[in-house]
């Protein structure tokens, strides 16, 4: 309906992208523009905690986008991925993925979660969440296997791997949303947008 409040999503993400469009969320995308790394070494220095920076950086997002956007809904999300008190970031290159895999592999990592929704500056919702991820010991085989099937795609994320297709191969165990998983707490954001209207109820 054309009265609907309009939902832009502040990612390049193609997986945030394809899970709003397959729950049936219209909504158009405009990527912010955020210098990512330096506001995570920033917080980092100021020993902010891993979580606090997923949600940081969501709202950064969203509050740069929703000034190009006067009105709209503005969606903002960030994941993190934490391993042993360390923050790991993507790998730059396809040729660094073995051994980004290989420093989590036999010991569990925890990837935050946080969306927030900005209107107009407003922080209208925020969810934050956490999922644990038990990554078993993998052979040099198929760890260079992995890499040779799934390529450059699995850079964008920063796990290094699609849980949605070979990559469940990595892990013993999960612990957490699958949605949260992939990149945006959805379950929670649809009952946030039913509420405002943007979907029905």
């Amino acid at each position: 309906m054309a009265d609907r409040p309009h939902l832009v999503l502040a990612s390049g993400s193609a997986v945030r992208r394809q899970l709003l469009e397959n729950a049936g969320v219209p909504h158009t995308v405009d990527p912010a523009s955020v210098d990512e790394v330096s506001v995570r070494d920033s917080l980092l220095a100021e020993d902010v905690g891993h979580g606090a920076i997923a949600e940081t950086l969501a709202e950064l997002k969203a509050q740069e986008v929703s000034a190009r956007h006067g009105g709209a809904l503005v969606l903002g999300a960030d994941q993190v991925l934490s391993c042993a008190g360390k923050l790991f970031e993507k790998p730059p290159c396809v040729d660094k993925v073995e051994a980004h895999l290989a420093a989590l592999m036999g010991k569990p990592h925890a990837l935050c979660t946080s969306a927030v929704v900005v209107r107009d500056g407003d922080v209208l919702w925020h969810h934050n969440s956490s999922a644990t991820l038990h990554m078993r010991k993998l052979s040099d085989t198929f760890l260079a296997s992995y890499v040779a099937s799934v390529g450059a795609a699995v850079c964008a994320s920063v796990g290094a791997y699609q849980l949605e297709g070979l990559g469940a191969q990595l892990f013993d165990s999960i612990e957490g949303d699958h949605f949260d998983i992939l990149g945006l707490p959805l379950l929670p954001l649809l009952a946030f947008l039913r509420n405002e209207g943007v979907i029905e109820a």
